[in-house]
């Protein structure tokens, strides 16, 4: 590609951008003099956020997104917590052990109520943890079927068996899906009825929400880990960035998720708010079709898909310098990640061109890609799709986009209902190779009818990996696989996001790596 073809591309998407910006929000009038009320300390202790996309329900083990987690992290419990340096921690368990390869057992607190007032046994972590693990229906179920078995011993114990040996099991415990619900309730009004107005044990509770508009929340006073830092909390739905930074400097917000990188430096100029920057393990990938069937089952197609992407062009000129170019699904910070394939890329577009031409010529048909695409999901997500699209078409194949937001977009992958590519950012919840691993592993529930990806190497290293106690040889297996599965192609791997939010200056708020936010730890300036 010559230079001035990239000008042009990215002086496209950049006046994009400008244009966005210049549609500044308005004041919402009733809503924004509610916000600013919430501003002291005077009556009620009021936080409000805003991020991009809603969550499509209030089940909590079929969510699998950040938007949704944002939330359920704080109404509902988990046996174990993730802290500030990624570690786990016991949240509902007093002391665990292992009494053998397949066998845990854990005892629960016993002054835990949920937020009907019921006491928390060991009966809800059962009915809750044999959920995910069970229901092949529920998004979870990807990351929860290694478990074959929980029993409650009696009131405060709690058994569980797992099919195999599991390494990872404490901090599976800590992530989403994890969440317990009170069995007793639900017995008496149903799944469909709980989940009008769900409840947790956490430190605030659900009063209301609004489908793609907001959703609020109530402190729990009787909260067993103390009384929660605020009165209120609501988590607003505002897709547009030039919308979200307008709420956040009038007042309207404290906190907003995804900012571009074009408003960047005006938000860092502005004195009612600053730019709070965090490393994330969000990786930007195009899942890829790899079963027969499909023109990208030819690894030559989805190599030439790979080398046609400048992830440069990408990384530097759309997101500064911010984003990092990646061939992993793993990035550093996370168990298992391969040095190698970290801020790095292939691309090659005349190669792209011949290995195009190659395939064109022997089908004696066009390469036609359907390509399902968020907007208004990740930072610039659709400036970033329209510059990998140029990019295909240029080395010669035919792109059909389908973009997507919110709902539609996780119901998209949730379904596996996308044509031959899908753009979209994963992330890994457990800062453990395993979680990610599943896209590539023949018969796990995260590959199967998605990537359909099958090589008996990487079947191998990862069976060993995934069940094995000796933590340098799952790290060794895990950083060879990812290797292969790169040289693969089995997806095409775009970059690794930042994390960028607009924080009010009248709050105290820093990122966590594992994208995670804690009502409690935002303070007051």
């Amino acid at each position: 590609m010559t230079q001035s073809s990239k000008k042009r591309r990215i002086a496209a998407v950049s006046s994009l951008a400008v244009a966005a910006l210049a549609l500044t929000s308005c004041a919402l009038g009733s809503d924004l003099e509610e916000a600013n009320k919430g501003g002291d300390d005077s009556e009620v202790k009021r936080l409000v956020l805003a991020q991009s996309s809603d969550f499509k329900s209030l089940d909590p083990q079929n969510l699998v997104e950040t938007p949704g987690e944002r939330i359920m992290r704080n109404v509902y419990s988990r046996l174990f917590t993730i802290d500030d340096d990624m570690n786990p921690q016991p949240d509902l368990v007093t002391q665990y052990e292992q009494t053998d390869d397949l066998t845990w057992v854990f005892h629960i607190r016993d002054d835990v109520t949920f937020q009907n007032g019921d006491p928390l046994t060991a009966d809800d972590v059962a009915f809750s943890l044999n959920r995910p693990s069970d229901d092949d229906g529920l998004l979870e179920y990807l990351y929860w079927n290694g478990i074959e078995d929980v029993t409650a011993v009696d009131e405060h114990t709690v058994q569980i068996k797992t099919k195999e040996p599991m390494p990872t099991l404490i901090r599976l415990l800590a992530k989403s899906g994890g969440d317990i619900m009170p069995s007793k309730l639900i017995e008496e009004i149903g799944l469909d009825e709980f989940f009008k107005a769900p409840i947790g044990s956490g430190p605030y509770q659900i009063r209301s929400w609004t489908p793609d508009d907001r959703i609020i929340l109530d402190g729990y006073d009787d909260y067993f880990g103390g009384e929660p830092k605020w009165d209120e909390v609501e988590f607003r739905v505002i897709p547009e960035a030039s919308t979200r930074i307008g709420e956040l400097l009038t007042g309207g917000v404290d906190i907003i998720t995804d900012i571009p990188p074009v408003d960047w430096d005006r938000l860092e100029t502005e004195e009612s708010a600053d730019v709070v920057f965090g490393d994330t393990t969000r990786t930007m990938l195009m899942l890829l079709r790899n079963k027969q069937g499909w023109i990208t089952a030819d690894k030559r197609v989805r190599e030439a898909i790979d080398l046609a992407i400048d992830n440069e062009e990408i990384t530097e000129g759309l997101y500064k310098g911010a984003a990092k170019p990646i061939r992993s699904r793993v990035p550093v910070g996370i168990f298992g990640a391969n040095p190698d394939l970290q801020d790095t890329f292939v691309y090659d577009l005349e190669r792209a061109k011949e290995l195009v031409a190659e395939v064109e010529a022997e089908t004696g048909e066009p390469i036609v890609l359907n390509i399902t695409a968020p907007n208004n999901r990740y930072p610039l997500d659709s400036d970033a799709t329209q510059m990998i699209a140029q990019m295909l078409e240029e080395a010669g194949f035919t792109v059909k986009l389908e973009v997507l937001e919110g709902a539609a977009m996780s119901d998209a992958f949730g379904n596996n209902t996308f044509g031959e590519g899908m753009i979209i950012g994963l992330a890994d919840a457990l800062l453990d190779a395993k979680y990610s691993v599943g896209h590539y592993l023949a018969g796990d529930p995260a590959n199967v009818g998605r990537a359909d990806y099958d090589n008996p190497k990487v079947n191998d290293l990862l069976h060993e990996a995934n069940m094995s106690m000796d933590q340098d040889l799952r790290e060794k297996n895990y950083q060879e696989a990812l290797q292969i599965i790169a040289d693969d192609r089995a997806h095409v791997f775009l970059y690794q996001l930042p994390a960028a939010y607009g924080v009010s200056t009248r709050v105290e708020f820093e990122p966590r790596l594992d994208d995670r936010t804690y009502f409690d730890d935002i303070t007051l300036n």
